[in-house]
């Protein structure tokens, strides 16, 4: 896994930070903590924002305001390097790791630099 990538989780409002807690435990919620811990010990950033608990990262982030005013079943909403992977349900670890490793191989590949002013280093009247 790329060591530079960051995922990002906001979640809805639950009684914990990471939902496992409580009586009645979403079996969901235990596969998808564990899946996080396996990125983190890959190398990825991981954070998680809840509702209830940081609602200041949630305003920080108009990419996820956006979502939630489509609806709150839009949550959680789950960013890989600032970009939405997805919404409305926890993504499994073979997902993400997936689209991790997509997005380690485009940032390696080499990028087209223009000169100044998108010059492009031929003489004038001679670009092909």
């Amino acid at each position: 896994m790329n060591a530079m990538s960051r995922l990002e989780v906001f979640e809805p409002a639950m009684c914990c930070p990471t939902g496992v807690c409580g009586i009645e435990v979403d079996p969901v919620l235990v596969q998808f903590n564990a899946d996080l811990q396996a990125l983190e010990a890959s190398g990825v950033t991981v954070s998680r924002h809840s509702l209830s608990h940081d609602a200041a990262a949630f305003t920080a982030q108009p990419l996820v305001l956006r979502e939630m005013e489509a609806g709150m079943d839009r949550l959680p909403v789950v960013m890989l390097d600032g970009l939405i992977l997805s919404t409305g349900l926890y993504p499994t670890l073979a997902q993400m790791q997936q689209r991790i490793a997509r997005a380690a191989a485009l940032a390696a590949k080499p990028r087209i630099k223009l000169g100044s002013g998108g010059d492009c280093g031929c003489a004038p009247g001679q670009c092909c």
